[in-house]
C-alpha cells in the first residue's frame, strides 16, 4: 500500500487474488482483542467443508466492516429489490458424509 499526495491511498490488487475465493458460509468468532472471518465453501458430495479465507480485524474495524457491509446490502437492494432470506439457513450437518438409516 503505498499513499500519493492527494491523501488517497493507492491500492494494489495481485492477479492471483483478483479472482477471488467463492464461500457460501461464514463463521464469526471474537475475542476481546480481535474479531476472526472464517469464510468457507460446502460443496456436495465432499467429504468436509474448507475453510478458503480468514480475515482478523480489530473490533473498530469490524464495527466499521459492518457499517460499510449493512451500507451496501442496503443500496443493492434499492437498485434490485429486497433479498430474500430462508428462515433456515439449508446446511446439512452429515455434508458429504455418510447418512443414517432407518
Amino acid at each position: 500500500m503505498e499513499k500519493n499526495n492527494n491523501n488517497q491511498i493507492n491500492i494494489e490488487l495481485p492477479e492471483d487474488i483478483a479472482d477471488g475465493e467463492y464461500s457460501n458460509l461464514a463463521i464469526i468468532t471474537h475475542s476481546n482483542q480481535e474479531f476472526i472471518l472464517d469464510f468457507v465453501r460446502l460443496t456436495p458430495g465432499t467429504p468436509k467443508a474448507k475453510v478458503k479465507s480468514r480475515i482478523i480485524l480489530t473490533p473498530q474495524h469490524a464495527k466499521r466492516f459492518m457499517r460499510a457491509l449493512a451500507d451496501n446490502v442496503r443500496k443493492y437492494e434499492q437498485a434490485n429489490g429486497e433479498i430474500q432470506e430462508q428462515e433456515t439457513p439449508n446446511i446439512p450437518f452429515q455434508f458429504g458424509g455418510p447418512t443414517t438409516k432407518a
